[in-house]
């Protein structure tokens, strides 16, 4: 465990964008989507377009992890 944030390839409504993720945070984003049976670009996009402007996209997806987690 490295613990240092690794850039990611994402395509977000047709755009390529990076994301900085710890591997432990990627790896549970990656579960999540495919335990929902989706695309992890899809659902990176969902939290890109609900995130607002306040939060960063890495950010975004850590407390989306986070709260999956939390709720089971």
């Amino acid at each position: 465990m490295n613990g240092r944030p690794k850039k990611h390839s994402l395509t977000l409504r047709g755009h390529r964008t990076s994301v900085s993720l710890e591997d432990e945070f990627w790896e549970a984003f990656r579960a999540i989507a495919e335990a929902e049976g989706r695309p992890i670009n899809a659902l990176a996009a969902e939290i890109d377009a609900r995130r607002g402007t306040e939060c960063g996209l890495a950010s975004a997806i850590r407390l989306y992890v986070l709260r999956r987690l939390q709720t089971g």
